[in-house]
């Protein structure tokens, strides 16, 4: 998998390449460039067995999507995949930590989790998460799953009060069918929460909508992180065939 996009910044032009990590060294980038944005940009406390890298648990079963400038080689975005086999074998989906999954179950062979989405703080133009998803795209199709799931964070520096607006604003649209509802075990406390009239939806979650994802409940709390999450799920037969060429014409 490898695809380009060039992209033009003012009068700077840039590179990019998309691929799965093929190396340790590559993986330690990618979890570099986690701590970076996670730690060092957001504030979250990672239990992390290195200084200055984003490791867990999962990582060791998990697939990690790149996308590096292809004139410097740097990491600038990455997904990390978990597929249901994968999942298997650890025991659980990262997303079973925030919530109950169970009338998920019925899906779970055909379903990829994403997690630990990010993009350096200099390559957030809008190219970056265009090819990540087009790798995502290009990974379903060719490895025959139907659905992505995964946590859809939102920061909470103001106590939550935009996560509960912006909750309350994707509800009545975007929540998904009752059959693939799921509840979380730390639920933000929505009653004691102000909601905003025009919350500020991330472009992340607007992405994920607009092509053609679920909101499946109320959001967790993740303390460590200090992020309201919403879980999202994308059955990809919802995207369209405008986004779908999109996506796998890059390159």
């Amino acid at each position: 998998m490898l695809q380009e996009r060039l992209e033009s910044a003012g009068r700077v032009k840039r590179h990019y390449q998309v691929s799965l990590a093929d190396s340790p060294e590559l993986i330690r980038a990618a979890q570099h460039l986690r701590y970076k944005v996670f730690a060092e940009e957001m504030g979250a406390r990672l239990n992390t067995p290195e200084p200055g890298l984003d490791i867990d648990l999962y990582d060791a079963y998990c697939q990690h999507l790149l996308v590096r400038d292809a004139d410097t080689g740097k990491v600038v975005g990455t997904y990390r995949i978990l597929t249901p086999e994968a999942a298997k074998r650890i025991g659980s989906f990262y997303t079973e930590q925030e919530f109950d999954l169970t009338r998920l179950q019925h899906l779970r062979e055909r379903m990829v989790e994403l997690g630990r989405s990010c993009v350096h703080q200099d390559h957030r133009s809008g190219s970056v998460i265009t090819l990540l998803w087009a790798g995502l795209a290009e990974y379903m199709m060719k490895n025959g799953y139907d659905y992505l799931i995964g946590c859809a964070s939102i920061g909470m520096a103001d106590g939550g009060h935009n996560a509960a607006g912006i909750w309350h604003a994707l509800k009545d649209k975007h929540l998904s069918p009752v059959e693939w509802r799921v509840t979380p075990r730390c639920p933000l406390p929505l009653e004691a929460l102000t909601t905003h009239a025009a919350p500020v939806v991330p472009p992340l979650i607007k992405g994920y909508l607009r092509v053609g994802a679920y909101v499946c409940g109320e959001p967790a709390w993740d303390p460590d992180f200090n992020t309201a999450d919403l879980p999202i799920l994308l059955p990809l037969k919802n995207v369209s065939s405008t986004y779908a060429r999109h996506f796998l014409k890059q390159g």
